[in-house]
């Protein structure tokens, strides 16, 4: 896609003698929800390591708003507009909610981490910060520790400090997690809200999910993108029923 905000070409990722990921094509647009799906092993978590910087592929390019970021760093990364949240919480359990997200907004201003002490006092960051925890629905547990926070909102949180560091494209590493349907049904409802204004790829198992929130699916088998479209598209495709979904399994 000409106007793709992500654009990926030809990822080759292999481990030994496996091809985790298998000549990818991909394409995520501004403001697009673009979920990506498949089986466990399909290489969904090795993908977004990829495109996150934690891992580096053995060929093909990723390009970001134009720029080739294959070779950097996750913090260069992060300071061209990649966020990612990851399948296991990511946070500061000793620290307060609300202290939690100003690192976020101080590492986004490029604050240095040696002030962090009178900077968590900086109302430039903490407003900001307080803000964030509003939209989350985490206002009223900004004093908590993270660590007494509920594992739900332990997930609204690493939200809300990807979020705080304003990016153009959230990774979504299976975001509803281990939680209840209590809280899975609050992070769908929240991510729905991103919509339109941050593109998000998203790696999800519940289908209930991918399908509510997708613009687009990208489905995975052994490394190789099998389809790609909409998610009517994906429903009706025989090769995806055949390889992950089922008809058992479609929402």
């Amino acid at each position: 896609m000409a106007d793709a905000l992500l654009k990926v070409t030809g990822l080759v990722k292999r481990f030994s003698g496996l091809l985790a990921t298998d000549h990818l094509d991909l394409a995520v647009c501004a403001g697009e929800l673009h979920a990506v799906i498949g089986p466990n092993g399909a290489g969904k978590t090795t993908l977004i390591a990829q495109l996150h910087g934690a891992l580096a592929p053995d060929a093909g390019t990723i390009r970001f708003a134009g720029r080739d970021v294959t070779h950097l760093r996750p913090d260069r990364r992060a300071a061209c507009g990649i966020a990612r949240s990851f399948q296991i919480t990511s946070i500061f359990p000793d620290m307060s909610a609300l202290d939690n997200v100003a690192l976020a907004v101080q590492a986004r201003a490029r604050h240095s981490f040696g002030m962090w002490r009178p900077a968590a006092r900086d109302t430039a960051i903490r407003a900001p910060a307080t803000q964030m925890l509003e939209q989350l629905g985490l206002g009223a547990r900004a004093q908590t520790l993270a660590a007494h926070l509920a594992h739900g909102e332990q997930r609204q949180l690493e939200l809300a400090m990807a979020l705080a560091t304003r990016p153009a494209l959230l990774l979504l590493d299976e975001p509803t997690a281990g939680m209840a349907k209590e809280e899975s049904d609050r992070m769908v409802s929240l991510i729905a809200g991103l919509k339109g204004a941050h593109a998000v790829l998203l790696v999800e198992h519940d289908m209930d999910a991918v399908f509510a929130l997708a613009d687009r699916i990208t489905v995975l088998d052994y490394g190789r993108a099998i389809a790609t479209g909409t998610p009517a598209e994906i429903r009706a495709n025989p090769a995806v029923r055949q390889a992950y979904l089922g008809d058992e399994m479609m929402p």
